[in-house]
């Protein structure tokens, strides 16, 4: 019997509101009889504002709530930032699609200097990143770099606030929300290599729903899900957490007339000093096992050291 009705869970902010109708919007086109509602949430993540994920608990306190609500039967899938969502799962979920991804990369956002490059010795750059703090401390040691927390509107507020001199975000959010005139510039991955996942949506469901993958399969992206677990075989040999200073992006090019993956990962300390990369290119089949590549030859240069040392720090 097809499913009459379809429940979305989402966190309650802006964006993720965004996504979870994007979603929907997809599924009603692709399912016209099917009722298609969302259950709006508030997670751990969105409420405590006033420490970094890295001492909270990490990424994972964005979708807790979220699963709760597909244990419970209150939500048949969730939608989340695929950048969110660990690179492993709680017994019980998986992944059912990736959806096509949007601008992975990040975006310098200031009302006062043209990029980073242009900003003065002293001046204050908010991010919430351990992997952008690294890599801006690395190429511009003279700026200073705080914590930033909370929603997109309530970072940009804090910025219009002149509580920072420039901002650094996700430009898929920025873009999603039609914002995209706050981009003064975009950072490249040379510049800022962007997070496992950044830019791509991810539909989780309880593992035992597996009706529901048939009905999510029309949403999938064959090339962002090879980019996807290229970058998340990455976090997963690395252990990436909120707390290491770390980046993985997979570039689709082509090769012999065949679509091909480049794909490039760091590990750095905190303050930008040490910055281990390593890169592998090769068919999408193999997206997993590069992935896997890559995380190895960064620890074989020494990146272990770092994570060890970082990881003990947040015990």
């Amino acid at each position: 019997m097809a499913l009459e009705k379809l429940v979305i869970a989402t966190r309650a902010s802006r964006l993720a509101l965004w996504q979870a109708e994007h979603v929907k919007a997809l599924l009603e086109e692709l399912y016209p009889q099917m009722q298609v509602e969302l259950l709006s949430l508030s997670t751990r993540g969105d409420e405590i504002l006033d420490r970094s994920l890295a001492k909270i608990g990490g990424k994972g306190l964005f979708i807790k709530e979220l699963e709760a609500a597909l244990q419970d039967g209150r939500a048949h899938i969730a939608v989340h930032s695929l950048k969110d969502v660990p690179y492993e799962l709680p017994a019980g979920f998986e992944l059912a699609a990736i959806l096509p991804r949007g601008n992975p990369f990040d975006a310098y956002v200031s009302n006062k200097y043209e990029d980073l490059a242009a900003m003065p010795a002293g001046s204050i750059v908010g991010t919430s990143s351990l992997r952008r703090e690294s890599q801006i401390r690395a190429r511009y040691p003279h700026l200073e770099i705080k914590p930033l927390r909370g929603n997109l509107d309530t970072r940009l507020g804090k910025l219009d606030a002149d509580e920072f001199d420039a901002i650094i975000l996700a430009a898929a959010g920025l873009e999603r929300l039609k914002l995209q005139e706050r981009i003064r510039h975009v950072l490249s991955a040379e510049d800022s290599l962007p997070s496992a996942g950044q830019g791509a949506l991810g539909i989780e469901i309880s593992q035992d729903r597996q009706d529901l993958l048939s009905v999510l399969a029309p949403l999938v992206c064959a090339s962002s899900t090879a980019q996807a677990e290229a970058e998340r075989s990455v976090s997963r040999v690395l252990g990436g957490s909120c707390q290491i200073p770390m980046a993985a992006y997979a570039e689709i090019f082509t090769a012999a007339d065949e679509p091909a993956l480049h794909v490039r990962a760091l590990v750095a300390e905190p303050d930008g000093t040490i910055i281990y990369r390593a890169e592998q290119q090769g068919p999408l089949s193999q997206a997993r096992a590069m992935g896997e590549e890559v995380a190895n030859d960064l620890i074989g240069q020494g990146a272990d050291e770092i994570l060890q040392r970082l990881d003990q720090g947040h015990d």
